[in-house]
């Protein structure tokens, strides 16, 4: 079921997510060579806690902690675990939130230390195919247009758009309609009306598009064991340029001073 938020809404969950803004920035002041996941689970869930919140993610369908945390050839659903953190991996931080009853949720994917520069570029392109989506999403314009755009984006880079994984409407679920694919044709899928939000997420692989789940029921990996990245805002439609409900301002304001 497709649902448009009112103003009153879209205002509740700006609040949501720039607290997965800030909860994400919180998490990057930790992230390098040496810290586990389990730690940067432990620092996301106390501060989304001492900020009024709930984890979103926990206990969500049974999943155990309050990130997702997929490291290197990880897609996403990550489980935080005593893995420690390596010079020159990559992860991806997935964070959820409940504010006032509404959901907040947004993903980075971070660089430990000195990453080889190809994967950089990977995080790059997944970053601007990310961007690139978020620009079709403008009333009157269909979800296929915001899929083409990433998927055109990704492919011009020659990576490889994850098909068994999608974004998705948000508001006092976590995972409403439409879908959003990071592929798909101009023109094709539900029209995008104001008000709408929705979280744009793609997730891009160095190699092939084919994906695995591990035994613990939760973990996407990439099917060839290369590096996978991952970027997620969540938006509102409007006229004429999409509204961010979310932003990475304040995790590049962190980086940016370490």
């Amino acid at each position: 079921m497709i649902y448009i938020k009112t103003d009153a809404e879209v205002e509740l969950l700006r609040e949501s997510n720039r607290l997965v803004s800030l909860t994400l920035a919180e998490v990057a002041r930790h992230i390098r060579p040496g810290v586990t996941t389990q730690q940067l689970d432990s620092i996301a869930e106390t501060f989304i806690r001492d900020n009024g919140a709930l984890p979103a993610f926990k206990g969500y369908a049974g999943f155990p902690a309050t990130l997702c945390t997929s490291v290197n050839d990880e897609v996403v659903h990550g489980i935080p675990s005593a893995y420690a953190l390596k010079d020159g991996d990559i992860i991806s931080v997935d964070c959820g939130v409940i504010l006032n009853s509404y959901y907040g949720d947004s993903a980075y994917t971070f660089a430990v230390g000195e990453v080889m520069p190809e994967v950089m570029r990977l995080m790059e392109y997944t970053r601007a195919s990310l961007e690139a989506g978020v620009r079709e999403a403008v009333a009157g314009n269909r979800v296929g247009d915001i899929s083409h755009a990433v998927q055109t984006t990704a492919e011009r880079g020659g990576y490889s758009v994850v098909r068994t994984l999608v974004g998705h409407g948000l508001v006092r679920h976590l995972h409403e309609g439409p879908e959003v694919p990071n592929f798909g044709r101009r023109g094709s899928g539900p029209r995008l009306d104001k008000n709408l939000v929705i979280c744009i997420e793609p997730m891009i692989n160095m190699g092939t598009k084919s994906t695995r789940v591990l035994g613990d029921g939760w973990t996407v990996r990439t099917g060839d064991g290369k590096p996978s990245a991952h970027f997620e805002y969540a938006v509102a439609v409007r006229e004429g340029k999409a509204d961010l409900l979310s932003t990475f301002e304040f995790i590049e304001e962190v980086l940016t001073k370490r």
